[in-house]
């Protein structure tokens, strides 16, 4: 989502946009009364985000984790930014919306595979909303563009640091307890096509 939030046409109440959403065969991200429809992915974004899936369900599966696709929404109350990150995992009994129980409020992890179209925001503004959400522990940005992970991490302080890992490489998730080897997430993943 890229589009400048300069000149608001329309101002659409969250009750609207879940309204909305629900008639709706298009994913659409809410955040200060506008409604952003979001763009289908490429074959690469599809192949990375179900590579961290599969890897994230395979060390969850005996944990009282859950890991959840891009079909589910979460809402930063915070903010009111409502939003499909590529990858949920939430850990313990989930917090439905009050509004909707097709959105979760506690996500433990969130994922964001970027685009050419909305890196700018998953690095910026977008993480900034995610780190709002007073449980989340970990934010994971994969590259679209080169073999690189990236993991903000919440710290016992509620500051944020950033790990990165490149080819060969292996990043630890430390409080659910996972790994993310960045060969085996990009493995039979072509970024040049």
């Amino acid at each position: 989502m890229s589009t400048p939030r300069v000149h608001r046409i329309h101002q659409h109440t969250y009750a609207a946009y879940l309204e909305h959403e629900s008639g709706s065969n298009v994913k659409h991200e809410f955040l200060e009364g506008e409604i952003y429809a979001m763009a289908g992915g490429s074959r690469q974004h599809a192949a990375l985000a179900v590579a961290v899936s599969a890897v994230l369900y395979q060390q969850l599966r005996d944990k009282p984790c859950v890991v959840h696709s891009s079909d589910l929404k979460v809402r930063v109350l915070a903010t009111g930014l409502a939003t499909y990150p590529d990858v949920t995992v939430i850990c313990g009994p989930p917090q439905e919306d009050p509004l909707s129980r097709h959105v979760v409020l506690n996500p433990t992890l969130v994922v964001e595979v970027t685009s050419p179209s909305t890196e700018e925001w998953d690095r910026g503004e977008k993480l900034d909303h995610y780190r709002q959400i007073p449980g989340l522990e970990a934010c994971v940005l994969v590259s679209h563009r080169e073999q690189k992970i990236e993991i903000w991490d919440r710290q016992g302080d509620g500051e944020w640091v950033l790990r990165e890992a490149g080819p060969g490489e292996v990043l630890a998730l430390g409080t659910l307890g996972c790994t993310l080897d960045v060969d085996d997430i990009y493995r039979n993943v072509d970024l040049a096509s």
